[in-house]
């Protein structure tokens, strides 16, 4: 089998100990208002009523042409949805809206500077921004349906505005997420074949200018190298007027957008009707070995399912003010900032700059200051304001009805924090799990019809159908406290069409793992394998255990880093953990773990001890941490991602490579020198 659908799938071999948490109801306040609160949804998308059950999300969009056929699974795994339909993506989020809504604010900007005004832009200053973007990429850039363009851009209002444009005329985007290498862009503009990078001259972030178009510079040396050659730099300006990058602009091939756009303004141009299967997007990720895989994203099934998941998970109605606190450079952002609220005519917030800029308070003054009753954010950003401000929501009279998390599993410690500091015991929790490739959210509770539990994701989402398997692929029954490899067992409209030119590896990656019969066009023979460890409780809530190569295998034990971190974070004192494997001559790896505190607090032997004997105590002997490393800070992505393998190198004394593009670089060497000097 090939490495990428094979590679450490032995997940299901982890013994599970996890504590199973109590339920939690969602407030009557919420009930009462909630998009869904009809219980019959469940049997409307049951399996019995697959894939017409869909047709209800589908019917929340604006058709130029209604589809003929739901589901085209006759070429598995490559199905077609809503086939013979036919829509415009930038219609549905941004034209249609402007009789009921055209005055309302449908981006919110935050600049990351707290001196700096926040910008507002209604539907109608979008559609208008979008129309002369889309000319410019049409009639100066020379773009059609079906070229691809590649977006290197910060969290700037500029990027929904490029987006929309593309989709406009069936350009497929390929957003590249900003904090990103110059050369992994010109990597991704290589293999989509683009030839148009649309860029900024700079951005704030952590209270520092970063010089934007210097990078861009890099990318097109760097493309052309590869085999790409970049016709246009397309420079959006951070500050109108003004030029805040140190390198020259080069003639013939880069433009400033605010000059380029003059002839286009107050101009529009027709949103073109696109076949329901037309691609809308790229979105590169990473694989487990060789390039990253360009995932492709369908216009009318994606479209439908993230507008539908936006309405009923994240309970969206269009006076909302709705802050999502991700990225759009990763397919959060893409689902659940611009598409999803923006096809149900919402205010969607954006902030350019980091969650603790100037201090942990910010996005509680953010959410106070703008009416945000909607909070959207992942479990590592949850961690990172609870360790440096875990009074702070407490200061501010912001109110939530819904939050939601997304990207990583939540300790039930963070949980609880984030329901009764932050959402102040008054607002429901959808704990989301998904993928880049999936679109959209695959496991949820339907928070106004099914209780909360921390740290589980909840059940299958309506018309979504998880399971789990073993090795063998045999199923892992509901209560069995065995973990196993969740797949999903029917195709669903956000699914990914194929990777960008490699359909073998899509294939290969997603479906050949459990596939019974490669001649079989009966959809149930191809299971989804999203290469994710689960365990499925009596009650039918997932709790997702992490990448199944994301293991550390201790004398022939097997366990999970979130169980072990989860069973660290369980010592009060403890805001963030981090759990490695070091290499050991007898065991062959045994447990570290580092962790940061909260505030207040200080390191000692005696709490080195007890995190330890906490962890024996959640998981048992055979997991007690070798060593405990109480260090300043973790090392972190841009985006927020605990850098597990740099502190493995830390642990086993080998290079630990780059790290220049790390949100706090200096800490690495920081903590090298004191795990080394131990």
């Amino acid at each position: 089998m090939p490495t990428e659908a094979k590679a450490g799938t032995s997940e299901s071999q982890i013994g599970v100990h996890w504590r199973e948490e109590p339920l939690t109801e969602p407030p009557g306040s919420f009930v009462s208002q909630a998009n869904m609160s009809d219980p019959s949804v469940f049997e409307r998308f049951s399996e019995k009523n697959f894939p017409k059950c869909f047709e209800e999300y589908a019917d929340l969009l604006t058709w130029d042409s209604k589809w003929h056929t739901i589901l085209d699974a006759g070429n598995p795994p490559f199905w077609k949805w809503f086939v013979g339909g036919k829509l415009n993506a930038s219609y549905n989020c941004v034209d249609r809206h402007l009789t009921s809504h055209g005055s309302k604010a449908a981006l919110i900007w935050v600049p990351e500077p707290e001196d700096e005004p926040t910008r507002i832009i209604t539907y109608r200053q979008l559609y208008d921004r979008v129309n002369e973007f889309a000319l410019l990429l049409s009639e100066f850039a020379r773009l059609h349906a079906g070229d691809r363009v590649t977006f290197h851009l910060p969290m700037i209002p500029e990027l929904p505005v490029s987006m929309l444009a593309a989709a406009r005329l069936g350009i497929i985007h390929n957003q590249v997420f900003g904090g990103f290498s110059a050369k992994a862009c010109a990597e991704r503009m290589e293999d989509s074949k683009s030839t148009v990078l649309v860029t900024i001259d700079g951005y704030y972030r952590n209270g520092k200018l970063i010089d934007k178009k210097k990078e861009a510079d890099v990318t097109v040396t760097e493309a052309e190298r590869l085999g790409t050659k970049v016709e246009k730099v397309l420079v959006w300006r951070r500050f109108p007027g003004q030029y805040v990058s140190e390198a020259p602009m080069v003639k013939g091939r880069d433009y400033f957008v605010d000059e380029a756009m003059k002839p286009f303004s107050g101009k529009t141009i027709g949103p073109v009707s696109m076949d329901a299967e037309a691609p809308l997007f790229l979105m590169y990720t990473s694989g487990s070995t060789g390039m990253p895989k360009g995932v492709q994203h369908r216009t009318g099934g994606y479209l439908a399912y993230v507008a539908g998941t936006s309405k009923y998970v994240q309970d969206i109605h269009p006076e909302d003010v709705y802050w999502c606190f991700a990225d759009i450079g990763w397919i959060t952002g893409h689902s659940y900032i611009v598409y999803g609220p923006l096809a149900l005519a919402a205010t969607s917030v954006m902030y350019e700059g980091v969650p603790l800029y100037p201090d942990a308070g910010r996005p509680w003054r953010i959410a106070e200051r703008l009416g945000v009753n909607i909070f959207h954010t992942a479990p590592t950003t949850i961690r990172m304001l609870r360790k440096a401000g875990p009074d702070e929501p407490s200061k501010y009279t912001f109110r939530f009805k819904a939050m939601t998390t997304v990207g990583e599993p939540i300790e039930p410690e963070a949980w609880r924090w984030f329901y009764e500091t932050v959402g102040k015991k008054q607002a429901v929790i959808t704990d989301t799990w998904w993928q880049t490739e999936t679109g959209g959210f695959m496991c949820s509770t339907i928070p106004a019809l099914s209780p909360m539990k921390a740290g589980s994701a909840g059940p299958g989402m309506p018309g979504i159908y998880p399971i789990i398997y073993d090795e063998d692929g045999v199923e892992v029954p509901a209560g069995q406290n065995r973990a196993g490899n969740i797949c999903i067992r029917n195709p669903w409209p956000g699914i990914m069409q194929t990777i960008w030119g490699d359909p073998d590896r899509f294939v290969r990656t997603y479906y050949s793992k459990y596939n019974r019969n490669k001649e079989s066009k009966d959809w149930h023979d191809w299971p989804y394998f999203a290469g994710d460890g689960a365990v499925l409780a009596a009650d039918g809530y997932f709790r997702i255990l992490g990448r199944i190569d994301d293991v550390i295998k201790v004398a022939g034990h097997r366990l999970g880093t979130k169980e072990l971190e989860n069973a660290v974070l369980a010592t009060p004192e403890v805001a963030e953990a981090a759990a490695i494997a070091m290499a050991d001559e007898l065991r062959g790896h045994v447990p570290v773990i580092y962790v940061a505190l909260k505030p207040g607090t200080s390191s000692s032997k005696e709490l080195e001890e007890r995190i330890k004997e906490n962890v024996v105590k959640e998981l048992g002997p055979v997991a007690r941490p070798r060593l405990v490393h109480i260090v300043p800070d973790l090392p972190k992505t841009r985006s927020g991602k605990i850098m597990r393998r740099l502190l493995a190198s830390i642990s086993d004394r080998t290079d630990y490579g780059d790290v220049t593009t790390l949100a706090n670089p200096d800490i690495v060497e920081t903590i090298r020198r004191q795990v080394q000097a131990e």
